[in-house]
């Protein structure tokens, strides 16, 4: 393998003239995005009434860019080949902005943004400007599916893209800032995940332009041997490309790409390290300080055009520079060398079907109720309800196997999370050698698993980007390490859904389990429900929260997660052996619905309902439903109404959330007077949140997961919490006028049943057993 940069044969000098001309006029329009209202074509001498008042955008990462998409072009055209690009720089939409425009795709997409004068025009004054379009590549920029905004996680989508897509090539253009991130560092690992027979190829762009916002960059720093040792031992072949002078690079980097491709046909895993000054071909000082080549031209390389005559004349020869009489035609279009230099309809990068998600299709679901657990009578049955779901996910698999539309991903979990029926029919994937003893490791497999959230979420959104489907499941804690992944991904999606020629895209669809109030054994490192917090801060356009309380309830939920489009989805749910509530059918009433009374477990049916006992989540249905028997042992006519809750939007009013319930119908629910005792899985002040504006809103009182947690048994996780049967009963009781005479005895009587638990637990180690062993009575 030679890592030395390879000079081509004059075969490719008009090719590179041609290059080197589409470069040109990509950095020219790139500049005025950045700069101008008016004069696009420099008609007239540049003046304050051209400039923006605002000069906001980044150029130093532009020119590796437009330099890339211009040879990529070049070997797409060359060969033919099958490309879509992942731009990882922040603020690097002027490069792609021009590149679409130049390509003809912009204009496609806004018919009112044209390849001529006005069209320039507009294009340069939308640019970071109020009502126009950001300094990422957002949604709105064709070709796209990676934002830039927030660095580290391009290589993941790369991988995540190329995902049973052979003979496509994801190319990935890395920053040498990004390259510092924790998730972009991991995710050099994949190599030894890609199938060369049934994946695409990632081609890696690491660009190296030395510096980040203020400060030099850590590989580009790095002894070159080092950074090749490194890289290397990751799986990936280094083909260097380096310099400051653009002929010479326009040929090396052309060259390089030949390389690359040669090896990517060889089922090798190339990767090209592109070195070339930061701010290339910009201004080269400003008032003696360096700017090309250095921190200074990370954004705007000339900040103070409108007060500064001198760099009012800088800016115009800047721009002139690109000759652009020599590039675009006196109506302002790109010359017929240029208009016409790029790849043909969807072989232009910008144009890549699978980038706008038209290339989709649906997931062949099998029926819920084939995978159902048996529940002869509410809560007399016992099952783990994640193993149930793992059945259905089995037979997910199997129903698309032809398709390769549908893969799995968690950190090492799915067995920890009786997901573990898949391995009957897939394995985990792997390309590293493997070892006798070894479980379930295959070059084929379905299932994705790598100690790394980010990377598990990266490559699912990367899936999901292209148009196929997935699961990401993962310890209900643990899941806060993507918080901020997914709070991009739910913006992009939010965004998407405005952009026409953009098809909705399937869901992201998140399992916790191994929830906090099953982490008793691990302790309070492992006991954090607030995942469902951060996604409801988000739009309500976007985002779902699913809490369903037994197996059938999790099938139905996660069956209509699968199918839908658009979305962020979580779904909290336990893995342990728990009872059974619904049967298919009435678990497919209950999840349809959202919530709802359960008349079963409720004993208010004559009417004057004395208080409602709302629950969402598992350990918060079963703790529920348990008070229900302790209240009906003291307080035989208690008048007592069990809601249960799984789509916890409903919650909200519809002003709030697409969800929500009307007033009405919410009162008929929870009534407008009574109190409400509600044990919920999370956080308290979720719900407070949620149902702040209720007219009986000053009638619930929460019971949820306050920070008490330790390593200890579960029926104590939910006593410290005060979740507990004992203490929700109690709750109740104070609340009930009619009892107050007897509320002292009563309160008595729920103490001494803690005081046991709480002495019973030190001496033994392990709950009462008619706590391990309750059952409702009906």
């Amino acid at each position: 393998m030679t890592e030395q940069t390879v000079t081509p044969g004059p075969e490719y000098a008009d090719e590179l003239a041609r290059v080197d001309a589409w470069w040109r006029a990509a950095n020219y329009l790139s500049v005025g995005q950045l700069y101008l209202l008016d004069n696009p074509l420099l008609t007239e001498p540049l003046a304050l009434e051209h400039i923006k008042p605002r000069l906001l955008g980044h150029w130093g990462t532009v020119p590796g860019i437009t330099l890339t998409y211009a040879h990529l072009n070049r070997i797409i055209m060359r060969r033919s080949a099958n490309v879509l690009l992942v731009v990882g720089p922040g603020h690097g939409a002027a490069g792609l902005n021009a590149a679409t425009w130049l390509e003809g795709t912009y204009s496609e997409c806004y018919p009112d943004i044209g390849r001529d004068a006005d069209g320039m025009r507009r294009l340069f004054r939308q640019f970071s400007f109020p009502g126009g379009v950001p300094s990422h590549a957002d949604p709105h920029v064709p070709g796209s599916i990676h934002e830039g905004g927030e660095l580290g996680y391009s290589l993941a989508h790369a991988t995540g893209a190329a995902l049973d897509n052979p003979g496509l090539v994801v190319a990935c253009i890395v920053g040498d800032g990004e390259a510092e991130t924790g998730p972009l560092a991991t995710s050099w690992h994949a190599p030894a995940f890609l199938n060369p027979v049934s994946d695409g190829v990632v081609l890696p762009i690491l660009h190296l332009n030395g510096y980040k916002i203020a400060n030099p960059t850590v590989l580009s720093r790095l002894p070159r041997d080092d950074l090749h040792a490194l890289l290397r031992g990751h799986g990936w072949e280094p083909v260097d490309v380096e310099g400051g002078d653009p002929a010479e690079v326009h040929a090396a980097y052309a060259a390089a790409l030949d390389e690359c491709f040669t090896r990517i046909g060889e089922r090798r895993h190339p990767m090209i390290v592109l070195r070339t000054p930061k701010g290339w071909t910009g201004p080269a000082t400003l008032h003696g300080k360096p700017v090309e080549g250095n921190w200074r031209s990370h954004q705007v390389p000339l900040p103070d055009v409108r007060t500064d005559p001198q760099q009012l004349v800088q800016l115009e020869e800047w721009m002139r520079s690109y000759r652009p009489h020599e590039l675009f035609d006196t109506d302002g279009a790109p010359v017929p060398g240029i208009r016409s230099w790029h790849p043909r309809a969807e072989l232009r990068m910008s144009a890549h079907p699978m980038a706008h998600g038209l290339t989709q299709r649906d997931l062949r679901l099998p029926e819920v109720s084939a995978h159902a657990v048996t529940v002869s009578a509410p809560g007399s049955d016992v099952a783990e309800a994640t193993r149930a779901l793992g059945d259905y996910l089995r037979a997910t698999l199997v129903r698309n196997a032809e398709h390769h539309n549908f893969l799995l991903f968690a950190p090492d979990e799915h067995a920890s999370n009786r997901l573990d029926a898949v391995f009957d029919v897939t394995g985990r994937r792997w390309l590293l050698p493997s070892h006798a003893g070894d479980d379930h490791l295959a070059a084929d497999g379905r299932v994705f698993e790598v100690l790394s959230e980010h990377l598990c979420q990266g490559w699912l959104e990367g899936y999901l980007l292209t148009g196929r489907h997935g699961l990401f499941s993962t310890y209900e804690a643990f899941a806060h390490v993507v918080d901020s992944m997914v709070a991009q991904h739910a913006k992009w999606l939010h965004t998407a859904a405005g952009v026409p020629w953009r098809r909705p895209l399937p869901s992201l669809t998140y399992l916790l389990t191994s929830h906090v109030w099953r982490q008793d054994h691990n302790g309070a490192s492992h006991q954090d429900p607030g995942f469902i917090d951060h996604i409801l801060s988000k739009r309500a356009e976007v985002a779902r929260v699913y809490l369903p309380p037994d197996a059938n309830c999790l099938l139905h939920v996660a069956d209509h997660c699968l199918r839908s489009r658009g979305l962020v989805n979580v779904i909290v749910a336990g893995k342990n052996p728990a009872p059974q509530y619904l049967d298919s059918d009435a678990a497919r009433a209950h999840c349809v619905h959202g919530l709802g009374i359960w008349e079963w477990a409720s004993t208010d049916a004559a009417g004057g309902t004395d208080v409602v006992l709302a629950c969402a989540g598992d350990v918060p249905t079963q703790e529920t439903l348990a008070a229900v028997g302790v209240l009906r042992d003291l307080v035989p006519d208690l008048r007592i109404r069990v809601v249960n809750v799984v789509d916890l939007t409903r919650l909200a009013t519809p002003e709030r959330h697409p969800h929500g319930m009307s007033e009405r119908a919410y009162s008929a629910v929870f009534t407008s007077d009574a109190p409400v005792i509600f044990a919920f899985h999370g956080y308290p002040w979720l719900i407070h949140e949620l149902t702040y504006n209720r007219r009986n809103h000053d009638h619930v009182h929460v019971h949820g997961f306050s920070e008490n947690g330790t390593t200890t048994t579960p029926f104590d996780m939910c006593v410290l919490n005060e979740i507990d049967r004992f203490h929700l009963a109690l709750a109740a009781l104070e609340r009930v006028p009619r009892v107050a005479g007897r509320l002292g005895h009563l309160r008595q009587r729920l103490l001494t049943e803690l005081d046991r638990h709480h002495d019973h637990i030190r001496r033994t180690g392990e709950d009462l057993p008619e706590i391990r062993g309750w059952r409702w009575r009906s």
